[in-house]
């Protein structure tokens, strides 16, 4: 009976852990495939599945979309320096967004809409300037979920995507906590590890703009 519960609390390990290792035994093998299969983002989620909420502003002026459309497009090219585990462009990329934040002009909207964006874009402001002001990577890393659910929720609140975007998790980034990040590509390439885990994750939830 002992034996029979180890075995299983290691299979159990090996099944949360995103492991690349640990193939020397048939049961643990067939695990890890499976695991593979479910958290290195091969299955897509539900076209119905929503992990960040966000409220239908698509009828807003084209300048504010496309004003959005820019920290979304600098928010990618950080997302992958910090893939690429290059602090330095990171940096740079994030001084970019802090930029690209400001030059947002939510003059033209009223009521819900405004508060809407003025608060989201301080978050994008927060997360991005904490990165431009740190050189080290695991600091900035830390501020990448924040600025992942600003970024997600303003894109999809007015509609500024100009791409199919996938939120993406990892259970293992923020101290086995779990973080998100966003991508335009389907296959998993994780900013919170780079290469030390790179397939690490799973797609959460897809949106395409309308």
């Amino acid at each position: 009976m002992k034996k029979t519960f180890v075995a299983a609390a290691l299979a159990a390990f090996v099944f949360t852990a995103c492991s690349e290792s640990g193939k020397h035994e048939t049961a643990e093998t067939e695990t890890m495939e499976h695991h593979e299969g479910m958290a290195h983002g091969d299955e897509m989620p539900a076209q119905t599945s929503v992990v960040v909420e966000a409220p239908d502003y698509t009828a807003a002026a084209e300048p504010v979309k496309n004003q959005i459309s820019d920290v979304v497009s600098g928010y990618l090219k950080l997302k992958d320096n910090l893939v690429a585990s290059d602090a330095a462009k990171a940096q740079q990329d994030a001084k970019a967004i802090v930029d690209a934040a400001k030059k947002v002009d939510v003059s033209a909207l009223e009521g819900e809409q405004k508060t809407f964006a003025e608060e989201k874009l301080s978050e994008v402001r927060q997360a991005a300037s904490a990165m431009a002001e740190a050189a080290d990577l695991e600091l900035q890393r830390a501020q990448l979920e924040l600025l992942s659910e600003a970024t997600f929720a303003l894109t999809k609140a007015f509609g500024a995507a100009h791409e199919t975007l996938y939120y993406q998790h990892c259970p293992m980034a923020n101290n086995d906590q779990g973080a998100y990040w966003l991508s335009a590509e389907k296959d998993i390439k994780n900013p919170y590890f780079g290469d030390a885990m790179l397939k690490c994750g799973s797609n959460e939830e897809v949106y395409s703009k309308k």
